[in-house]
């Protein structure tokens, strides 16, 4: 939810990934971007101290969800 007449882009939604990720962890993020890539399925990732949050779009998060659902449990 935006304030009136601030610039935003609506139409997303997150997923989080759970747990914390250990810095030294390396390709996490990939795992999870590169499927949704192959699949057309653009994102956006914010990354935070405790977890990461990947974004779709709101119309393809049945596709982003049944294309994770193959590699990840999806809790919703």
């Amino acid at each position: 939810m935006a304030p009136p007449g601030l610039e935003c882009e609506p139409g997303w939604t997150a997923f989080q990934v759970a747990g914390k990720l250990e810095f030294s962890a390396t390709g996490i993020l990939a795992s999870i971007l590169n499927p949704l890539a192959e699949a057309g399925i653009s994102i956006f990732a914010i990354s935070t101290f405790d977890t990461d949050y990947i974004l779709v779009r709101t119309a393809m998060l049945a596709t982003a969800t049944e294309v994770l659902g193959k590699y990840f449990a999806i809790i919703a």
